[in-house]
C-alpha cells in the first residue's frame, strides 16, 4: 500500500513539472526576439535626421538690374557747343570763362595762322589766348598730340635755364605749351607760348593724356566736330 502511494506521488510531481515547462515555453514563444539594435523609431526620436531639422532658407529676391549709364562724351564725338564772344585777341591778352560749364573731356586747339589757342571742355570753349609759336628754323609741328607730362616749375636746360612755367609737354623732343611773355615780334623754338596767367588756368584744367590739336588756318564754329586725328 505504501509503495503504491509513493509511485502515485512521483507521477504527480512529474506531471506538475511538465505543466510548468509547457507554460514557460508558451510565454517565451509570445515574446518578441531580443536585439541589440534600437528600433529606428526610437533613434529618430532621440536624434532627428538632418532632413527633419534642416531649415530651408527663404528665396532671395533677384537684384534689380543696374541702370544703363548714359553714353560718355568722347573727344572723337564732341562737337563745338559754344564759342566765347570775345572778338580778336591782342598779344598778351586772354579770356577765361568756365562758369556753368559741365565737366567733360578737355581739348585744346591751336591755330597757327590766327595765332590763337582755344580750350574746350565738353564742347564749350572756356578759354582763349593769343600765342607765340615756332620760327622758321624751329617750326611748331602740326597734328594731334596728347599731353605727356606736366611741370608747373619747368626750366629749360637746352635754352640756358629759361623759365617755362606751367609746362604741358607734347613731344619727346621738347615741344610744349607753356607760360611766357607774349608780344608782337617774338617767337619760340617750336613751343606754344601763352600768357603766364592763362597758362596757370590751363595747367589746372589739363590732365596727362588730354589732346592738343595744332592746325594752320583751321577755324571751328558752333555745331562742328572737334577733329582729333593727326594730319589735319
Amino acid at each position: 500500500m505504501a509503495a503504491r502511494r509513493q509511485a502515485l506521488a512521483a507521477k504527480l510531481i512529474l506531471a506538475v513539472a511538465a505543466l510548468g515547462i509547457a507554460a514557460a515555453a508558451t510565454v517565451s514563444s509570445n515574446r518578441p526576439a531580443r536585439s541589440n539594435v534600437r528600433p529606428a523609431t526610437a533613434r529618430a526620436a532621440a536624434t532627428p535626421p538632418v532632413a527633419a531639422v534642416a531649415s530651408v532658407a527663404p528665396a532671395r529676391p533677384l537684384p534689380a538690374p543696374a541702370p544703363t549709364p548714359a553714353p560718355m562724351t568722347t573727344p572723337a564725338s564732341m562737337q563745338v557747343k559754344r564759342v566765347l564772344d570775345i572778338g580778336p585777341i591782342k598779344f598778351g591778352d586772354y579770356a577765361w570763362d568756365d562758369k556753368g560749364v559741365p565737366d567733360g573731356p578737355l581739348i585744346i586747339t591751336v591755330d597757327l595762322a590766327a595765332q590763337t589757342l582755344s580750350v574746350f571742355r565738353d564742347g564749350y570753349e572756356i578759354g582763349a589766348a593769343a600765342i607765340l609759336y615756332g620760327a622758321d628754323d624751329k617750326p611748331t609741328p602740326l597734328g594731334t598730340f596728347p599731353i605727356l607730362m606736366k611741370d608747373a616749375h619747368h626750366v629749360s636746360r637746352t635754352y640756358g635755364n629759361a623759365p617755362m612755367p606751367y609746362t604741358l609737354r607734347l613731344t619727346r623732343d621738347g615741344v610744349a605749351v607753356h607760360g611766357t611773355e607774349v608780344a608782337w615780334g617774338y617767337a619760340t623754338h617750336g613751343c606754344i607760348g601763352v600768357p603766364t596767367a592763362f597758362a596757370r588756368l590751363l595747367f589746372a584744367q589739363a590732365k596727362v593724356g588730354d589732346r592738343v590739336i595744332i592746325t594752320r588756318g583751321k577755324t571751328l564754329a558752333t555745331g562742328e566736330p572737334l577733329v582729333t586725328t593727326a594730319g589735319i
